[in-house]
């Protein structure tokens, strides 16, 4: 059925806390960027994507240039239309806000289409096992070490069984104390992941890895600069820690380039930057083929249908922008599983009366 039309919103949402991390430093709020497609029959689907610091108006004002392209055709042909609205982009995207755009309105139409047949997401896309471990997915890099150790407390009593936490201060000394304090709290059977936020030289990381494989961490995620895929392997060679890495790339080459040359063993693709579902499966895909696993970035309600559809799933991001504020149903974990249900789409629905009151664009 053909596209009657696309609907986009825009808004910037305070988060419910300071957020700190190596690169990006204090984050106070977020944008939020989300399409509602519509077809002929009155068919909906939603999907959304965003930003933090700088960039949800030009990705707001990039899905509303894309979303004209596609009035009148074919919901259904979701690669076709993928494909129109990448070219239309790749002058001055291929990559970069153009597929946060792009995003939002695939993730829409997947949502449509799951929704016509149906299904829940996580079984259109192929349905291997709604269960997918969680973990916490703390930004706290300049969080006093007892605040940080009573936000894990928190986060264990709320279901999680795996904590992610921050790394890169100046002084690799001081994040080895503060990894060794995680462990001791968390003894040796809980998954502990860091997260160096891109805030180190390769030699740097190197050494810090080293250190952290004393700590038996699951993997050091984010250690340098995210194109610097040769980097990444020295380090995941060298330091003796897997390495995750995937979240600030932006197109299905540039994965390409990070499972092709050895850089990483967890590949963390975020479906609201990469440019939507259609590109989340391919990544996924390329990982399996190189027996790799897949974990995830942010949206974490939307994530979970997406492990769910893989063989290649480890771990879905629990991440703390605070949009749940918004869904009607947020997402639970409990004994360290989220589970996908059985609602047809992604099942998310946005409250948007309570979020006019941060809308950008009245």
């Amino acid at each position: 059925m053909t596209i009657q039309k696309i609907h986009i919103d825009h808004f910037m949402i305070p988060l419910p806390k300071i957020l700190t991390d190596a690169k990006h430093g204090e984050m106070r709020d977020f944008g939020l960027v989300t399409a509602r497609v519509l077809d002929a029959e009155g068919h909906e689907g939603l999907g959304y994507t965003y930003t933090v610091n700088a960039g949800s108006g030009a990705a707001a004002a990039l899905a509303r240039e894309l979303s004209g392209l596609l009035v009148g055709e074919d919901a259904d042909c979701i690669e076709a239309l993928w494909q129109k609205m990448w070219w239309q982009m790749h002058f001055v995207g291929r990559g970069g806000l153009a597929s946060f755009a792009i995003a939002a309105i695939d993730t829409a139409l997947w949502d449509m289409k799951a929704r016509k047949a149906g299904l829940p997401l996580w079984k259109l896309l192929g349905g291997h096992d709604p269960k997918v471990p969680a973990y916490a997915g703390g930004i706290d890099l300049y969080l006093p070490l007892n605040e940080l150790l009573d936000q894990t407390r928190e986060n264990l009593e709320s279901g999680l069984r795996a904590i992610k936490m921050k790394v890169g201060r100046e002084d690799v000394s001081e994040d080895v104390k503060r990894v060794a304090a995680m462990r001791e709290l968390l003894g040796s059977d809980t998954p502990l992941m860091v997260d160096a936020n891109m805030g180190w030289s390769v030699d740097k990381a190197i050494i810090a890895a080293r250190r952290f494989a004393e700590l038996d961490v699951t993997w050091l995620e984010e250690p340098t600069d995210p194109d610097d895929f040769d980097g990444y392997a020295r380090i995941q060679a060298e330091g003796g820690v897997p390495i995750a890495a995937g979240e600030n790339l932006h197109s299905l080459p540039e994965f390409r380039q990070l499972i092709g040359r050895g850089s990483a063993t967890f590949i963390e693709p975020d479906v609201a930057t990469c440019g939507g579902i259609t590109p989340w499966m391919k990544v996924a895909r390329l990982a399996e083929a190189a027996n790799l696993r897949v974990t995830s970035h942010g949206v974490h309600d939307l994530h979970l249908h997406l492990l769910a559809a893989i063989p290649n799933a480890s771990f879905l991001e629990i991440h703390g922008f605070g949009l749940e504020r918004f869904i009607r149903k947020p997402l639970i974990v409990n004994e360290g599983l989220a589970v996908a249900g059985e609602d047809l789409g992604h099942g998310i629905e946005l409250d948007f009366k309570m979020l006019s009151t941060y809308r950008l664009d009245h």
